[in-house]
């Protein structure tokens, strides 16, 4: 079961550490968003259809009718309009994701110095996220505009999940003589920030050893920092 366990892990590792990926909350899609352009702000489901956006103002602020008499499009095609029609809009949601911390730094426990430990882990991240996206357009030497979508996310929740540890000597005050990876649940706090394509996060977990000699882990439950990278799951 132990093997079956970790070569599990192994593939969940393999099949979501990608820091550049493209993922639904990254890429401006269909629904509702707040909407800024110049000093007004309202409430707006947009559409995406090829190259055109178009922005609808809603009736009521969580409702999904939709005024179709003040729907407008935000396309344009012409040089000369660049400029005079970038606008933001930013959408709050509920986050759900899976990810990896390649990286751990454990802090110094007695005579063992801080140690930076990359061990194979996946866990379950949930959290609240707001999303941003700057539009603008961009023109082309034929005289046309192309639009451009700048992404900015950042998130904040609670993960927790399966990883493994090294197990010896030096980190059981001597008391183990064996050497083998434990498998240890971790769980924790984290915060993910999003450029367009890239993301990352900081975490600030605990984790607990799930055999007989966690009594003799001396990083039993105590704090550590990680990075991790995630794949968005909704």
């Amino acid at each position: 079961m132990k093997r079956i366990g970790i070569i599990s892990l192994l593939f969940l590792f393999l099949c979501s550490c990608s820091a550049i990926r493209n993922t639904a909350k990254q890429e401006l899609s269909d629904g509702f968003y707040n909407k800024k352009e110049n000093s007004e702000k309202s409430r707006v489901y947009v559409h995406i259809a090829d190259e055109n956006i178009y922005t609808y103002k809603t009736i009521e602020k969580k409702t999904i009718e939709i005024d179709t008499t003040q729907a407008y499009s935000v396309y344009f095609s012409e040089l000369n309009t660049l400029g005079k029609n970038n606008f933001k809009l930013s959408q709050n949601s509920f986050d759900l994701d899976f990810f990896t911390i390649p990286l751990k730094l454990r802090f110094t426990q007695k005579d063992v110095p801080t140690q930076l430990n990359a061990n194979i882990n996946g866990a379950v991240y949930i959290g609240y996220r707001i999303d941003r996206y700057k539009i603008n357009y961009r023109g082309t030497p034929m005289k046309k505009a192309v639009r451009h979508v700048d992404h900015f996310g950042y998130s904040v929740g609670f993960f927790t999940g399966l990883g493994n540890t090294f197990m010896s000597p030096t980190n059981t005050h001597n008391v183990l003589q064996q050497e083998y990876d434990g498998i240890v649940w971790s769980k924790g706090i984290a915060g993910i920030v999003a450029i367009n394509s890239f993301s990352v996060g900081i975490t600030l977990g605990f984790d607990n050893l799930l055999d007989r000699n966690k009594k003799i882990w001396i990083y039993e439950n105590k704090p550590w920092l990680g990075l991790a990278f995630g794949l968005n799951l909704n």
